[in-house]
């Protein structure tokens, strides 16, 4: 007799991390390419003499640090295992079989993972032909089932930004019933002022009584954590008590905790590294754009190439260079920016693409 599983998950489509192969540069999962700072991996080293012990299942240093440095009260925080976790908590704290979640497409991959594993009805919605978001079309297709909708700001895989008026335009089109979820992920590689801070747009939106915002950031990214999980999410107390009642217990680990909070006392330091991996993003777009491939402007640490139909022969003519990127079949190739020699050996490939 075989065991029964769910015969939906037959059709659930796979998460797809960035390939790793043994000698080549990897610009594949939007790492960042220093390792962590000597105060972080101190404290790495400490916490880890104690993991015998379970963790704080509340984090609570790190929400208190968190709340210090966001200047935020700590009962509009929420830590979760990497901000992908906080997506899932999201969706099951707001979602019942049938209800509807509301997203981009192409946007981050795990959305529609997420969405249909806790049983809620996905939306896509087409990003425009300058592979922005299309806020006018999202807010169409909210409907009276819709309980959240993802805004990816920068976008995931596009590196696409939105601007403040146009977030706002939309969150005042959103009914109050539907939790809209910046996730920003990206957001310490923001140059352009003209992309507002979502803790910012939150905040004041909780003072005009909208609660039905919520902000997600991680330390995967700018902090360099992606190896040990953890982010968190910015949102009204009720919606943050309610993603700790479908908190798995103790699963942000306890090196995990030490390292965040570490990272944010050098956040400084941190963000040196951040305005380097954004100048090179210019430097490489330019690069790119020079060589006569269309580009989007990003924010993120990584750029976009609609490559359409030769998705698939670009990545594995990188491959072949040694360079790991991370095609989206029929859609585009997402390219990371690493240091100024890994940037420059990808642009190397690069040209000799259009050569071959």
């Amino acid at each position: 007799m075989t065991v029964r599983t769910r015969a939906d998950l037959a059709d659930l489509p796979n998460y797809v991390p960035g390939r790793s192969v043994p000698g080549a540069v990897k610009l594949a999962s939007n790492e960042v390419p220093g390792g962590p700072l000597p105060s972080v991996i101190e404290a790495i080293a400490s916490a880890s003499t104690q993991v015998n012990r379970y963790p704080d299942s509340g984090a609570s240093l790190l929400v208190d640090t968190l709340s210090r440095h966001l200047d935020v009260e700590a009962d509009h925080l929420a830590i979760g295992c990497g901000s992908v976790s906080l997506c899932q908590q999201l969706v099951q704290a707001t979602c019942q079989d049938g209800d509807e979640v509301v997203f981009p497409w192409r946007s981050f991959e795990a959305y529609p993972i997420i969405v249909q594993v806790v049983g809620a009805r996905q939306v896509r919605v087409p990003l425009t032909e300058s592979h922005r978001l299309n806020l006018a079309a999202l807010a169409q297709a909210i409907t009276p089932a819709t309980r959240l909708v993802f805004l990816c700001n920068p976008n995931n895989p596009t590196g696409t930004p939105l601007g403040r008026e146009e977030i706002e335009d939309f969150l005042d089109r959103v009914p109050e019933h539907v939790l809209v979820v910046l996730d920003e992920a990206y957001r310490e590689f923001v140059t352009d002022p003209g992309i507002p801070d979502g803790i910012e747009v939150a905040r004041r939106r909780f003072e005009a009584g909208r609660d039905n915002v919520a902000v997600l950031r991680t330390f995967s990214k700018a902090y360099g954590l992606a190896g040990l999980r953890v982010g968190y999410c910015y949102a009204t107390p009720s919606v943050a008590q309610a993603l700790r009642k479908v908190y798995l217990p103790f699963s942000v680990n306890a090196v995990a905790q030490a390292a965040a909070v570490a990272s944010l006392e050098a956040r400084d330091e941190l963000l040196v590294r951040c305005a380097e991996i954004s100048r090179e993003r210019e430097r490489v777009r330019d690069g790119l754009l020079d060589l006569g491939y269309e580009i989007p402007p990003s924010q993120a640490n990584f750029v976009w190439l609609p490559l359409g139909e030769d998705t698939a022969a670009f990545t594995e003519h990188c491959l072949d260079h040694k360079i790991i990127v991370r095609g989206f079949p029929g859609e585009g190739v997402r390219v990371t920016i690493g240091d100024r020699e890994e940037n420059d050996l990808f642009l190397v490939a690069a040209t000799s693409y259009l050569e071959h």
